[in-house]
């Protein structure tokens, strides 16, 4: 999920009683709801060193006593007062908890039993940035706020603060639970409703349902049949109709592909890649030569890609260069 719903998630942990654990509970709870992100260093090694480490093991179960445990150390040493050494610690451990499990729900995922396997995990219920998650907890970080303004109002000096936060912040944890638990039967039938099809009368065999910011009612559907992609919208509000999904053909084997499957870009690409569609096609600028890219259908489609990975080899089909990007700035760095 994005920073503003880990920092909010945090605080309201703080609000529902862990701030009784240890001194600074408030910062140590902000700061390890957000610890597993310090990956974003690694983006100083360009972008295909963050897509390497991104959601790597500062995602992992067994890093998460140093996720929580660095946000302690660090307030500790900042602030220069002392800590309840065993309470900061695990009240740490349960904001760096609730950060693996917000990421978990996204189509993203995580490599949650890294350094044994390095399999990404992932539910598909919500968007990294969710509107309906974004607006309760605006709500309930605003609630206590015009509580204290509306008891100031009422009665001179008689503040209803600290019942009136602990309601509203149990209100935004329990609103996460109830909507991802809705989410997921929503993402039950959108999935049933793509497997129940045939693409241009082939079978699927196996087909993903991924969130929107918006509404959940509605979803991008991908159906693999081994031949091609049916990319479609699922509207649960309405009949699905395959007929309409955009068909991607893929490529038959290719000595291009292979020599692009040989460069670091390709290699650290394909382990990240759960659709993987590959493109080949004449290399601009480049006599005889040809350009190979690889998306992931999961973020875009070729036309509009999110993730992409280029090679551009020369007539003997020896890579000029290789390289990963996001979108727009892929196409920039071809040129």
């Amino acid at each position: 999920m994005d920073p503003l719903t880990h920092t909010a998630t945090g605080l309201f942990l703080s609000r529902i009683g862990l701030k009784r654990w240890t001194p600074l509970a408030t910062p140590i709870l902000l700061l390890a709801a957000n610890a597993p992100d310090i990956d974003i260093v690694t983006a100083s090694g360009g972008s295909l060193s963050y897509l390497h480490y991104h959601r790597h093991l500062t995602h992992s179960l067994v890093a998460m006593p140093v996720m929580a445990l660095l946000p302690v150390l660090l307030v500790r040493l900042v602030a220069r007062k002392p800590v309840h050494w065993a309470g900061a610690f695990f009240a740490a451990m349960i904001a760096v908890a609730s950060h693996l499990l917000l990421d978990l729900t996204n189509a993203y995922g995580i490599r949650l039993l890294l350094p044994f396997s390095a399999e990404w995990l992932r539910l598909d219920l919500n968007h990294i940035y969710d509107l309906w998650i974004w607006g309760v907890f605006l709500l309930c970080v605003a609630g206590p706020l015009v509580g204290r303004l509306v008891g100031s109002e009422i009665a001179s000096g008689g503040a209803p603060s600290q019942h009136h936060g602990r309601g509203f912040a149990w209100l935004a944890l329990l609103f996460v639970l109830l909507y991802d638990c809705g989410r997921g039967v929503l993402h039950a039938r959108a999935v049933a409703a793509l497997e129940s099809r045939l693409y241009e009368g082939a079978v699927t065999t196996r087909v993903a349902a991924l969130p929107g910011p918006a509404n959940p009612m509605r979803w991008q559907g991908l159906a693999d049949t081994g031949d091609f992609y049916a990319v479609e919208s699922v509207d649960l509000l309405a009949d699905f109709d395959p007929t309409r999904a955009l068909i991607l053909y893929k490529p038959p084997p290719d000595a291009a592909i292979e020599a692009a499957r040989r460069t670091p870009a390709f290699q650290e690409f394909e382990r990240f890649s759960q659709f993987p569609l590959w493109r080949v096609s004449p290399a601009p600028d480049l006599a005889d030569g040809r350009m190979v890219q690889l998306t992931d259908l999961r973020f875009g489609t070729p036309s509009a890609p999110g993730f992409i990975a280029t090679a551009i080899l020369d007539a003997r089909l020896k890579p000029v260069r290789a390289w990963f990007a996001w979108g727009i700035a892929s196409r920039a760095q071809g040129k």
